[in-house]
Order: C-alpha cells, then structure tokens, then sequence
C-alpha cells in the first residue's frame, strides 16, 4: 500500500508529460532544430523548480521521508565526465526521439516500438555496470 503513493505521483507526471508535449517525438525534433522554443521552456521550467527546491531543502533543513535530514553533497571536480556523459545522453535522445522517462509513457499510451528503445537503454545500462570500473570518473 506504501508504493500507491509513487504509483499515482507516477500516473500524474506522466499525464502532465504527455498533456504538455514533452513526450512528442515532433516536439522533440522541434527542439534538436533549433525550430521552436517549446522544449526549451519545458526544461527550463524543470531547471527553475529543481533549483527553488534544492533552496528550500537547503535553507529549511527539510526531512526525508524517515525524518531524517536532507543532505546534499558537493559534487566532485571534473568535467570531461559530465561532457561525455551528456553527449552520450543528448546523442540517443536525438536519435530515439525520447529520454528514459518518456519511454514508459510512450509504451503506456500503446507505442510498441519503443519496447525496442528500453531493452536498447537496458542494454547501455548492464554494458555501463560492467565496465563502469574502467572509465573516468
């Protein structure tokens, strides 16, 4: 009964996700040509609520679910890592048309093909776990 809760918060923001555009394959070519700034406001939106909310656990001292506090660590220096992950991330969302995410949703609303774009992206995890030790990072 304790997993409803995820469930539903799950069903909304796929909703929500589906409702604004945001799992649009059109949308997200829109996006990759530089064409429209639909995308673009979605994201931003995302980044501005991330970074008050990160604020308010910060300021606040707001408690998990279990009651004890948040804490967010520094991330460690480097970014070669960060370069090369988010062009590894941005080249196969360019090219499947979705972000993990939007793949449950588009399987939800019945878009078969993309069962072959999770197994591909379960694939890149498994493949990223085993040689996750000889990488940069």
């Amino acid at each position: 009964m304790n997993a409803l809760k995820y469930i539903v918060v799950g069903f909304v923001f796929g909703i929500v996700l589906t409702k604004s555009e945001a799992v649009s394959w059109y949308r997200i070519y829109e996006m990759f040509q530089f064409q429209s700034f639909h995308m673009y406001g979605i994201i931003m939106v995302a980044v501005v609520t991330g970074l008050i909310g990160i604020q308010i656990i910060k300021r606040i001292n707001v408690k998990d679910i279990k009651g004890l506090p948040i804490e967010i660590l520094d991330k460690e220096p480097g970014s070669a890592r960060f370069w090369i992950g988010g062009i590894c991330f941005g080249l196969g969302w360019a090219l499947v048309g979705a972000c993990p995410g939007p793949i449950f949703i588009l399987l939800g609303a019945g878009f078969l093909p993309m069962l072959l774009v999770l197994i591909g992206a379960l694939l890149g995890t498994f493949f990223y776990g085993l040689l996750r030790n000889k990488l940069p990072h």
